[in-house]
């Protein structure tokens, strides 16, 4: 019995090295994407289960991603659409904001699904959308925002009197950051090198993302800063 314990105990080990070891490659594939195109709008990372980097109009790189969601970001590429967000749970979950309000998606929350539609029927400009696997999300376009739980609305509310109109969001499995005009709000274990950088930089910052300690914010111009 105690053998067969530790094998298995061996097995993980090296199951999480294996992932350990995975993720560092991807970080290093999209780390050095961006440093050959000197600016980066956007990106979607994961503790484990790929990377994605996004610059320009919609040029892409990306490492470990679902089959789907290289062929929807080929097909985007190819028909010129501006991609404007993209999402990628650590269970494989994605999504792809583009042009006004065109989605490609796989697994979203169905609360989420049905929420996108009315945003789209009201022909609100959809300009942020994170949600990650345990079922919380946020939708936030140019006039309102909305989200799976009425606390994280009222957190974002609260967020929204202090620093003005959000811009943009992300939510992870443990922590939530939101991005405001004129300030930032954050829930969770976010990373104290993320807040840190947000208070030193001189960028008008519009996206951040991050995933454990890892961390990414950029304008809409694309300068950015990154700790991966």
């Amino acid at each position: 019995m105690k053998k067969r314990i530790l094998l298995s105990l061996f097995a993980i080990s090296g199951l999480l090295y294996v992932a350990n070891l995975n993720a560092q490659n991807s970080r290093e594939y999209i780390r050095n994407s961006i440093s050959g195109w000197g600016e980066c709008k956007n990106v979607a990372i994961t503790k484990s289960n790929g990377d994605l980097a996004i610059y320009g109009r919609n040029g892409w790189s990306g490492s470990g991603l679902p089959s789907g969601m290289k062929r929807a970001l080929n097909e985007l590429n190819e028909n010129n659409e501006v991609i404007n967000d993209v999402v990628l749970t650590e269970n494989g979950e994605w999504l792809i904001l583009y042009g006004e309000n065109g989605l490609r998606w796989s697994d979203a929350p169905v609360s989420l699904e049905n929420k996108l539609r009315e945003f789209n029927d009201r022909r609100d400009q959809i300009t942020s959308i994170t949600f990650e696997d345990g079922g919380r999300w946020i939708i936030i376009s140019k006039e309102y925002y909305a989200a799976s739980y009425t606390w994280i609305q009222d957190w974002l509310e609260e967020g929204a009197n202090e620093f003005g109109q959000i811009w943009s969001a992300c939510v992870t499995s443990d922590a939530m950051v939101a991005v405001y005009e004129g300030g930032y709000k954050f829930y969770g274990n976010v990373p104290q090198g993320l807040k840190d950088a947000l208070g030193e930089t001189s960028l008008d910052v519009y996206r951040v993302k991050i995933a454990g300690t890892s961390w990414f914010f950029a304008d809409k111009n694309g300068n950015y800063r990154y700790s991966m």
